[in-house]
């Protein structure tokens, strides 16, 4: 509007200030900015870093939530749980976390997995992404097709058999992954 320019807030809020910046110019700092900002601030540092941790350090801290990518809102919730201190063992189910990701947030998002299993958690994930699934320490690959053609357990165990299942689609891309992975690495 022309009374505030798209700020949101009267003029005699916007003329307090903290540390030299008003609520606006706050609202208008990323996770990682906003992280050095308040850096002295422990509870904010905390919460702030939770967010820095499952990869959304690059959001505005006024940014409206219905602008957030599905995958975006997905890491919200769970910087959320990691927020928590919670009394009692968690199941956590994820559908398909890493769609729209780019590969860097992947690795976010594992970190974020570990910590919770590190929690003493335990995490289902539906999952295509080979990045994943190789981090599995059970597999229940289901098939062997998708739509009529699926919907049947043809494994479920370690990962390394899923490796050696001659009838595994899941298993044959992985194992050209992971080799993939082993030629990048020499």
């Amino acid at each position: 509007c022309e009374a505030c320019h798209g700020k949101r807030f009267k003029p005699e809020v916007l003329e307090v200030r903290f540390r030299d910046k008003n609520i606006d110019e706050v609202l208008q700092m990323t996770i990682d900015d906003s992280l050095l900002f308040f850096g002295d601030r422990p509870v904010l540092k905390d919460k702030l870093g939770v967010l820095q941790k499952v990869g959304l350090g690059y959001l505005r801290l006024g940014q409206p939530a219905p602008t957030f990518s599905g995958g975006e809102a997905q890491r919200l919730k769970l910087a959320h749980e990691m927020s928590l201190r919670p009394y009692q063992r968690i199941l956590y189910l994820f559908d398909e976390p890493t769609t729209g990701l780019h590969y860097g947030d992947i690795a976010y998002l594992m970190e974020a997995f570990e910590e919770l299993l590190g929690r003493g958690h335990s995490i289902v994930v539906i999952e295509h992404n080979m990045e994943v699934i190789q981090c599995a320490d059970w597999v229940i690959d289901l098939g062997p097709e998708g739509g009529e053609g699926g919907g049947n357990i043809v494994y479920s165990g370690s990962l390394s058999g899923l490796l050696q299942h001659p009838s595994s689609h899941t298993g044959v891309y992985l194992k050209k992954h992971l080799e993939r992975k082993a030629q990048l690495a020499v």
